[in-house]
């Protein structure tokens, strides 16, 4: 069993920057693949990027390549998710998620969830 606690959202202007931390704690934890996606109200949850148990490999959505960058740090057991020059639609909660089988930008794939945490930019 794996619990994921978000935190770091809040609201901010267009053009500004969040990031958003994951602490995990659990049994081996830190051996997960993680994952950050995003729901906005009316719509469905996407993936927003993913990044390898080790910290390798990482991938993010097509349309968020370049402004979000997703790391890991595996001694404080806590993924980031930093998030620069933010647009009034990357409004949404977001959630970070642990798998066990392998790193993927699928929600299907993914075995913990946390709760959310909130990102609202105004423009």
């Amino acid at each position: 069993q794996v619990q994921l606690v978000e935190s770091g959202g809040g609201a901010v202007q267009a053009g500004g920057s969040l990031r958003l931390s994951c602490a995990a704690s659990g049994r081996a934890a830190s051996s997960y693949a993680m994952g950050w996606f995003r729901q906005a109200p009316g719509k469905e949850r996407e993936s927003v990027a993913a990044i390898s148990w080790k910290g390798y490999s990482t991938y993010y959505a097509d349309s968020l390549k370049g402004r979000f960058t997703i790391s890991r740090d595996n001694a404080k057991n806590t993924v980031y998710l930093q998030m620069n020059s933010l647009k009034p639609e990357d409004t949404a909660v977001y959630y970070c998620a642990a798998a066990s089988r392998v790193v993927s930008l699928r929600k299907t794939d993914y075995d913990y969830w946390g709760q959310g945490t909130q990102v609202t930019v105004s423009s």
